[in-house]
């Protein structure tokens, strides 16, 4: 599989998915625009590059630096082939504690609302290059949580998905693709972020596999749904949980 000459976007990829996905991009020859908040995390990644990969190391916020985000990948590489909208957060607020509007509304400012804007701003650059986006969800949109305070987060990853539908029918007359994918557990610094604390062998509990997911295996099927072996997907939501939603 070869992206050799094509200019991805990978937003919130200072780690986890975001950075093994751009790594991987950069690895086939992808131009790669690394986009994220912490510029330390950031610098890490840019180390894992191949030597003579071709990148744009972008310190960004996707609530509020959209359109710098598209208008400088466009003047560094010119063209935008593929955005890969994989920024995300979760934040405890349940109904009951009476703080889950405070969590919705920051949690949709940057799981939907971002991915809306960055998606309607590269769209002229998709249109010339008949490219294709993905967005990156997760199992919570299919289950109700457990716990009340992943609500919002559920919610927002439920409305991401309902978004790629709608999208990848509005956008097929123009040859774009528009694609989810939807992890199960990762083994990333997402909870940890959170400040929840939760060892990998109770959540490799949780899944009918007995296993977790490293970055990379989402990655991977990041670049699937992106290359033209999957120039008959669009609007799909690809689950990838290790059969967490089976039990």
């Amino acid at each position: 599989m070869s992206f050799t000459g094509k200019s991805v976007i990978v937003t919130g990829a200072s780690s986890g998915i975001g950075a093994a996905t751009g790594i991987l991009f950069a690895e086939q020859g992808a131009n790669v625009v690394i986009v994220g908040r912490n510029e330390t995390k950031l610098n890490a990644v840019a180390q894992k590059l191949p030597k003579n990969a071709k990148s744009l190391i972008l310190k960004a916020d996707v609530t509020t630096d959209a359109k710098k985000i598209i208008d400088e990948t466009v003047n560094k590489f010119g063209r935008i082939d593929i955005l890969v909208n994989n920024a995300g957060f979760a934040k405890y607020g349940s109904l009951t504690d009476g703080k889950f509007l405070e969590a919705y509304d920051t949690i949709m400012a940057t799981n939907v609302r971002a991915v809306a804007e960055l998606t309607m701003l590269a769209l002229p650059h998709l249109t010339k290059t008949k490219g294709n986006i993905i967005n990156i969800s997760s199992i919570a949109a299919m289950a109700v949580p457990l716990d009340g305070r992943f609500l919002a987060y559920s919610v927002s990853k439920a409305a991401l998905d309902h978004f790629t539908r709608g999208a990848a029918l509005e956008f097929a007359s123009k040859g774009i693709r528009v694609n989810s994918v939807n992890p199960g557990p990762v083994a990333t610094d997402f909870l940890d972020n959170m400040g929840v604390d939760i060892s990998v062998d109770v959540i490799k509990e949780m899944t009918a596999l007995k296993r977790v997911s490293t970055p990379e295996e989402i990655g991977e099927l990041i670049l699937y749904l992106a290359g033209d072996k999957a120039q008959g997907i669009t609007g799909s939501i690809m689950l990838t949980d290790n059969g967490c939603l089976l039990k």
